[in-house]
């Protein structure tokens, strides 16, 4: 006799959370996202079914397989993955569950996903994260994303994280937190960063007067 598992049948779908790599199309034209480990291979749309990661033609998630979209109960949870190394660059997920799911103790095993919200965490340098940019690896066709702000972006592909969302569509919610200052305060800045932006600022003064010169016919120094 074989046992089967209890089925539910919840009124709304349910919330999960995850963690996932912001994926752009070799284009330029498509955004997406990839796992961070068993599906790393099969980037995803935000509303879009799984797939067998190992190429078999069985509907995921199978109880003898282990593909299937993955996600965790607890947002908490799925942010503490972000803590690892090789996952500082991960963005975090709040994904719907979709079609049939396998619940477990600590998350669900699922057929389709909605991805509602993705929320970027601070650049590198502790700045908000106003671009996704080339992270310098990816997969067939797709380039891999990485947080970063406009200083920290350097000569890198970019996308705003605006742009992003818009080519992913399907209503996703892109979310930059503003880190927590040191103190409460403002974010402090030492005296080259304060320099360097003083120089920045001055370098856009004289183009734009300079611009401003080329319209108006003012030949003036």
């Amino acid at each position: 006799m074989r046992l089967r598992l209890p089925e539910e049948r919840p009124t709304e779908p349910p919330t999960g959370y995850k963690i996932a790599r912001p994926v752009l199309s070799h284009d330029g034209t498509r955004a997406a996202f990839t796992g961070v480990s068993l599906g790393a291979g099969l980037p995803y749309a935000v509303l879009d079914e799984a797939r067998c990661v190992y190429g078999r033609r069985h509907s995921a998630p199978s109880r003898r397989c282990d593909c299937g979209f993955h996600c965790v109960h607890e947002r908490a949870t799925a942010e503490g993955l972000l803590c690892t190394a090789e996952h500082r660059g991960a963005v975090l997920l709040e994904v719907t569950v979709l079609g049939v799911y396998i619940r477990f103790e600590r998350g669900f095993r699922y057929a389709r996903q909605r991805v509602r919200e993705a929320t970027v965490p601070p650049c590198d340098c502790g700045g908000a994260a106003t671009l996704l940019a080339d992270a310098g690896w990816g997969r067939p066709g797709w380039r891999a994303l990485e947080p970063a702000c406009g200083r920290c972006r350097g000569a890198r592909q970019a996308v705003s994280v605006v742009e992003f969302a818009r080519l992913a569509g399907e209503g996703l919610r892109v979310v930059t937190p503003v880190p927590p200052a040191a103190g409460g305060g403002p974010l402090a800045l030492g005296m080259p960063e304060l320099m360097a932006e003083a120089a920045l600022l001055q370098a856009r003064l004289d183009w734009f007067q300079a611009e401003l010169a080329r319209l108006t016919g003012d030949q003036r120094g």
